[in-house]
């Protein structure tokens, strides 16, 4: 780190800094504002910013500020005269690296240069690192660490040259499609094209003519022959997502489609040939369709030959460390952010909570919390509240399917009592009042659940 750029209004002191840095090998250059020095970070590429906190038309936190808003990773340490140092700890809670007191010596600002140096040091390696781990945990575009998904991950190279039809399972949000993909970017038919459609999200009367085609009048508004995603996926791969959604009238086609190879557009009287590799994902228990009579038994069999089942995520905790990474990278690179990572405690609060919306709530979590944190690491603050309330050791609770109306009342009136100190600073007699129990009941409790 050798660029160094001086913001501060006085010349002397900007003179000074300039002539004193260069004997020690720092490439400098100055501006006398805010101002003029966010016309210059891009063009100088400074590694780190020497700025005063009071300038006119636009001071050190304001530039602070606008360099976050932009995006601009730049080490930034604020110089704040003797009586300014609300404004430099103001300064530091806004992603200020450091301050330095005026009057200075210049060894101070060396030494506080040489820190920074330091730190970027450790963060080019902290960030080299987090790419190295993503991408040891990188298969065909999925990341994960755990045990599971490495068993998926072996079991679709093992597979993907193969013809077989594939049934993905699992619950919405843990990467269905994602597994679809890993299966055609890791065979020789990565190539040709990879059609996706939701059976559930098109109309049962519109479904028949996307998935089969058809001919110029076969209906209404068909003016012109059209191919379905069967023929455009020919030599590819065709993901139908959410097949327990399909008609019965359709599941008859599909598995004449599955059987003969062929497919024949609406209106039309002849077959055309097509090879497909047909993948399928469902959320439901097809077991239990084939049972309602909602789905066709020949049909399932016939896309259950090689059946993957993707676990949730609360099941795979393991994926959650190297999922954030991965989408603060991700988030960084298309958002134009440059948040540094995420606090510990709030890591702690992400790998606690069940994930109900899986790798897809994971994934709008972070960009949600990228997009309101102020500082350069997401912290507690920036989560949402329903990853707070999560915590709450009653949800908890009855989350878990405990039934014993003892034990719940227990924890219930433990957490009240805590509650409740909390609120009045430790005041026994105002937490029993808020409570509406005896001061004596309280101290008994308080010693029962042994509460601090």
């Amino acid at each position: 780190m050798k660029r160094v750029l001086v913001v501060d209004d006085e010349e002397s002191l900007r003179l000074a800094l300039r002539t004193f840095l260069k004997r020690h090998n720092y490439h400098v250059e100055v501006a006398e504002n805010g101002e003029v020095a966010l016309a210059m970070v891009e063009s100088f590429g400074p590694d780190v910013i020497l700025s005063d906190v009071r300038m006119p038309r636009m001071g050190g936190l304001d530039l602070l500020s606008t360099l976050r808003a932009k995006g601009l990773d730049v080490t930034v340490i604020v110089m704040s005269a003797y009586g300014n140092f609300e404004l430099a700890l103001e300064a530091m809670r806004a992603g200020a690296y450091d301050y330095v007191e005026k009057p200075f010596k210049n060894e101070e600002v060396l030494l506080a240069l040489r820190k920074a140096e330091e730190r970027e040091s450790l963060r080019r390696e902290n960030r080299a690192l987090k790419s190295q781990v993503i991408k040891d945990s990188t298969f065909a575009n999925m990341t994960a660490k755990s045990a599971a998904m490495a068993t998926i991950f072996r079991t679709v190279a093992k597979v993907a040259e193969f013809k077989t039809t594939a049934l993905i399972t699992g619950e919405s949000g843990v990467g269905k499609e994602l597994v679809a993909r890993a299966l055609h970017e890791s065979s020789s038919r990565r190539s040709r094209g990879f059609v996706a459609v939701n059976c559930g999200a098109i109309p049962e009367h519109l479904l028949e003519s996307e998935l089969f085609g058809h001919k110029r009048g076969a209906f209404t508004d068909a003016n012109a022959d059209r191919a379905g995603l069967f023929e455009r996926a020919d030599g590819g791969v065709l993901f139908l997502d959410e097949i327990g959604e399909l008609p019965l009238a359709l599941q008859v086609k599909l598995l004449r489609v599955l059987q003969d190879e062929t497919v024949r557009r609406l209106g039309d009287h002849k077959d055309v040939k097509v090879d497909v590799r047909i993948v399928t994902a469902t959320h439901r228990d097809l077991n239990l369709e084939v049972k309602a009579g909602r789905f066709r038994e020949d049909l399932f069999y016939r896309i259950n030959v090689l059946q993957i089942h993707v676990p949730p995520l609360r099941e795979r905790k393991d994926d959650i460390p190297v999922l954030i990474d991965f989408f603060l990278a991700r988030n960084n690179a298309r958002l134009g952010t440059a948040l540094r990572g995420v606090t510990p405690d709030a890591r702690r609060l992400l790998l606690e909570y069940s994930w109900p919306g899986n790798v897809r709530e994971l994934e709008n979590t972070i960009e949600r919390a990228m997009v309101l944190c102020e500082g350069d690491v997401i912290d507690v603050g920036d989560l949402s509240e329903r990853i707070h309330q999560a915590r709450d050791p009653i949800r908890m609770q009855l989350a878990s399917g405990e039934l014993s109306i003892k034990k719940t009342t227990r924890l219930i009136e433990e957490v009240l009592i805590r509650r409740a100190l909390e609120a009045t600073k430790g005041n026994r007699t105002r937490a029993a009042l808020l409570l509406e129990i005896s001061h004596r009941a309280l101290l008994y409790k308080i010693k029962e659940y042994g509460v601090d």
